[in-house]
């Protein structure tokens, strides 16, 4: 007796210091969704969504934090948002965070059986996204409320979806790094990426026996020189997350020669996703951007990166001019496109302490927004 009961004390003080020196690991779950009718008409058997979750669901559900994925990202894909010194708290929220269709584990085009496997996969929207997350919800979940959805570039594309499909669905959204659509600057620089993957010969029209190793590194050329900002290669901040000794030389050939383990077609189908996104494509508003964004009715904290090449600080201005809950807060950063996912701890604290106020509903410094005439 006295040995179980000093098991239990090791077991308890075990638990005690791993959430004291860490977050806890998210519990995986995999959501199937059968007969599953893509945006394109296109009928999957079987559509995985794959998501996890950190801390509880109190008895109301109504704790509940939405963390839609960004590129290629997994189920860990928003922990420097998460901890007790932090936005999110995992003893006060029940955080979700979902996989995107595409990303390796949520159905995709190299996990899924044929007729559908490889380049045969249909092209999947962010809207397709965004209607099982919400079946996942609802069905798995029982949640019909949500606290706050919290985004990052794709995640953040996801984000605004939301508010536009589901405008009573959500008490805030909050949106880093990425917009309401993808305009034809980054369009262009993802069709660059797509091109650099199947000019490898191995590539075959997608149907590869293995992976386009030159495609891959090739199109991670291309991202890494879009990442950070030309500011940030000028004042040489890749010094501080560098290795010891390394030069910009160095820097560089490790950028656009590391290893990209993502699937080929994984991908392609997240860059298309990319690319197709527009809000204004919603049913009911014939097109139109500027009437879906002036339909959203959910207070937005709105936090682009002021040197992101991905998502322009430009195009972020020019939407939350159609927004009339929008809280506009730019991230004043030199780290690009990254600075949406703190991978500085600067920015790292910019987004904690001011998505942190905005939950609370706290005012933040917000930059004036002028509402459009046209």
């Amino acid at each position: 007796m006295k040995k179980l009961v000093y098991l239990l004390l090791l077991v308890a003080l075990f638990a005690s210091f791993s959430c004291a020196f860490g977050l806890e690991k998210p519990v995986r779950h995999d959501f199937v969704i059968k007969n599953f009718k893509t945006e394109s008409g296109v009928t999957l058997p079987e559509a995985h969504v794959v998501y996890g979750t950190y801390g509880h669901l109190n008895a109301a559900h109504d704790n509940v934090i939405l963390l839609p994925s960004h590129y290629m990202a997994k189920l860990e894909g928003y922990e420097w948002l998460m901890g007790p010194d932090k936005c999110l708290d995992p003893d006060k929220y029940f955080l979700v965070s979902t996989e995107l269709f595409g990303n390796g584990s949520s159905s995709s085009p190299s996990n899924t059986p044929e007729p559908f496997h490889g380049p045969r996969f249909p092209l999947m929207t962010i809207r397709d996204n965004v209607q099982a997350v919400h079946q996942l919800l609802l069905e798995d979940l029982q949640v019909t409320h949500l606290k706050a959805i919290i985004g990052f570039s794709m995640g953040a594309e996801q984000a605004f979806q939301w508010a536009v499909t589901y405008p009573e669905m959500a008490d805030k959204i909050v949106a880093t790094s990425g917009t309401a659509r993808a305009y034809g600057h980054g369009i262009m620089r993802l069709e660059s990426q797509i091109s650099a993957i199947a000019a490898d010969e191995t590539f075959k029209g997608g149907d590869y026996v293995e992976e386009p190793k030159k495609g891959l590194q090739a199109t991670q050329a291309v991202w890494a020189a879009w990442l950070y900002s030309p500011q940030w290669w000028r004042e040489e901040l890749w010094r501080t997350t560098s290795k010891p000794g390394e030069t910009q030389e160095d820097v560089i050939h490790r950028m656009a020669n590391g290893n990209n383990r993502n699937d080929a077609n994984d991908q392609i189908l997240q860059m298309r996703t990319w690319q197709k996104h527009d809000i204004g494509t919603s049913p009911g508003f014939g097109g139109d951007t500027k009437k879906a964004l002036r339909s959203i009715k959910v207070p937005v904290l709105y936090m682009p990166s002021m040197s992101d090449q991905y998502f322009p600080v430009g195009d972020a201005r020019y939407e939350a001019q159609y927004m009339h809950t929008v809280t506009l807060l730019p991230i004043p950063t030199l780290w690009g496109h990254s600075a949406g996912r703190a991978i500085d701890p600067a920015d790292g604290k910019f987004l904690n302490e001011n998505i942190a106020k905005f939950l609370a509903g706290e005012p933040v410094a917000a930059e004036k927004v002028v509402p459009a005439t046209n």
